[in-house]
């Protein structure tokens, strides 16, 4: 694989150029990656709206009709609906948990297994979260194992 790098011009906006004779799947999760990468997301805190950087983002939690985004020492709150961020973030590292929960795996510091086929995902900000027992196949074929 080439990988070309050039300065543009003031003015001019960032821009990738990929050229292959074959989209595979690395390519893709590549693409994605780097689109999520620079997409903000609009949050809440205490009536201000904010942007934060999806790389910030350590997991989602939906509770009582509301969507919760943790960061390392803050949570804010986001307007969009747990399947509608699932969405935004398909193909990154973002992975569906549980029902509840979405989880930013580059922000796992280790898992392992738990009661009734579970997973408990340790992150590194030194909370605990649970990888249901529906999701861990995903997780696994995630994870390449």
């Amino acid at each position: 694989m080439k990988i070309t790098i050039m300065d543009r011009d003031d003015g001019e906006e960032d821009e990738i150029i990929v050229r292959c004779r074959q989209m595979d799947e690395q390519l893709l999760k590549m693409i994605y990656a780097l689109k999520a990468g620079t997409e903000k997301l609009t949050v809440m805190r205490e009536g201000s709206i904010l942007q934060v950087l999806p790389k910030d983002i350590y997991y989602f939690e939906a509770v009582d009709n509301r969507v919760f985004c943790y960061l390392e020492k803050e949570v804010l709150e986001t307007k969009r609906k747990l399947y509608e961020v699932e969405r935004q973030f398909a193909g990154t590292d973002f992975f569906r948990a549980s029902k509840s929960t979405i989880i930013n795996l580059a922000k796992v510091k280790s898992l392992s297994p738990s009661f009734h086929g579970r997973f408990d995902a340790h992150m590194k900000n030194g909370e605990s979260l649970v990888v249901s027992r529906q999701y861990v196949p995903v997780l696994k074929q995630k994870l390449g194992l």
